[in-house]
């Protein structure tokens, strides 16, 4: 690979004839004989070039190759780990996609469908499922077959531009999917007689449609900052073959480069997860208390039906009631949420710190942290989507029993009608 703009060459051993002798090289001479010759391929200048610096141990040091950024013993185990990324990704998704449809499945079921915030868990569970289908192809070939392959070819550079928009968008999509999760169930904790005015299904429904309309709008300056560069190279034996690369690259120049980092880790990453850091601070207060509502009804006394109240001197008792079916279910419904932004948070806190500080210190942090810690972080991400599924199990009893009756119900043959009788009493 030829050396840009940046870099600086490093002579390892050779004297001053033998820097002069390059100069002998009767290809060269030929070259600055003939430059004005249109037949004269720029291939062959390159593959001089390329023998030059093979012959004379020439090697390329690129400007963030000096850079300490993310440096040491840490970085070679993210690498080790980068190693083996496209597995663990390709199992995550394929896990994560059958378990997205299993929460789609259950939450379009008619006892649940009607809850506006199983309408957005719903769609939450759609915009992961997006993702990670898409995310199988691209683990397949990006990690098991490109890494055999001498070529880069022109279509997988722009497959990888639309890999990169895609999952974008639909992850964008599911960030505010889960910050408007986030505020419903506060509203409807914060202010229970206002709940059922001010969460109804129409702002459900609006809630979701700007979900899906805002991030094409705010991922706007990543369209024209990502685009496809292309490079020529050389392949390992002696005939040197060159080749062209295509590959996908941002443009570190100009004030769309500066936005898109900023727009991405303040507006998009940050700035949710400081909301949802305050939410569920709120929630888990108010989980708090209702645990320590639950102990004192209970009571640790020898009598915990009633408790004994002395006003002015008169005694008088009061029965102690234990809590509705209903408060223990919106106890059960806000943990699993509580459950689920932690998660949100675990994943996205640290992906939108490292985009401020590229966008803050330059393109060498970006080249040397952000591009080591992107397939770390694109596996937390989708771990976070595919672990879903298993907390609303293990903490919903109601998605439990219809994802029950769902299996069996699948799985059960269906018994045919031996009479018009049978037949209107199944229907019935």
């Amino acid at each position: 690979m030829l050396a840009d703009d940046d870099s600086h060459h490093k002579y390892n051993s050779g004297t001053l004839d033998d820097t002069f002798s390059l100069f002998d090289d009767k290809r060269l001479v030929s070259i600055l004989k003939h430059g004005n010759n249109q037949s004269l391929k720029i291939s062959e200048l390159l593959r001089t070039l390329e023998d030059w610096r093979n012959r004379y141990n020439i090697t390329v040091i690129k400007e963030c190759d000096r850079s300490d950024y993310c440096s040491g013993e840490f970085r070679d185990v993210i690498l080790g780990y980068n190693a083996v990324h496209g597995y663990v990704s390709l199992l995550i998704c394929l896990f994560g996609s059958l378990a997205n449809i299993f929460n789609v499945a259950v939450l379009t079921r008619r006892d649940l469908a009607a809850a506006p915030i199983n309408r957005l868990l719903k769609w939450l569970a759609v915009a992961d499922v997006f993702v990670m289908m898409e995310y199988v192809p691209f683990s397949i070939y990006r990690y098991m077959l490109l890494p055999r392959q001498e070529e880069r070819p022109y279509a997988w550079a722009v497959y990888m531009l639309f890999h990169m928009h895609f999952t974008q968008l639909f992850h964008t999509a599911s960030i505010l999917l889960t910050l408007s999760l986030a505020i419903w169930r506060y509203i409807a904790i914060k202010y229970p007689s206002y709940g059922p005015s001010l969460c109804t299904d129409r702002r459900c429904s609006l809630a979701i449609f700007l979900s899906f309309l805002l991030p094409p709008i705010l991922c706007i300056p990543s369209y024209f900052v990502f685009t496809i560069h292309e490079e020529v190279s050389f392949d390992k034996t002696a005939s040197k073959v060159a080749s062209k690369v295509y590959y996908v690259d941002s443009n570190y120049e100009g004030v769309l480069y500066q936005l898109n980092f900023w727009v991405h880790a303040v507006f998009i990453k940050l700035l949710p997860c400081v909301i949802l850091t305050i939410i569920s601070a709120w929630l888990i207060r108010v989980l708090y208390r209702a645990n320590s509502r639950k102990k004192m009804l209970k009571g640790y006394n020898a009598c915990p039906a009633s408790s004994v109240v002395v006003t002015n001197g008169n005694v008088f008792t009061r029965k102690l009631t234990k809590r509705s079916k209903a408060e223990k279910r919106t106890d059960r419904t806000t943990k699993m949420l509580v459950a689920v932004l932690l998660l949100f948070l675990l994943t996205e806190f640290p992906q939108g710190i490292l985009g401020l500080m590229s966008g803050a210190l330059g393109r060498c942090f970006f080249k040397r942290c952000y591009d080591l810690f992107g397939e770390l972080m694109d596996a937390l991400a989708l771990l976070n989507g595919a672990i879903n599924f298993i907390l609303y199990c293990s903490m919903s009893r109601q998605f439990r029993t219809t994802f029950g009756q769902l299996v069996r119900n699948r799985c059960t043959a269906t018994p045919r009608a031996s009479s018009h009788t049978e037949l209107q009493t199944t229907y019935v």
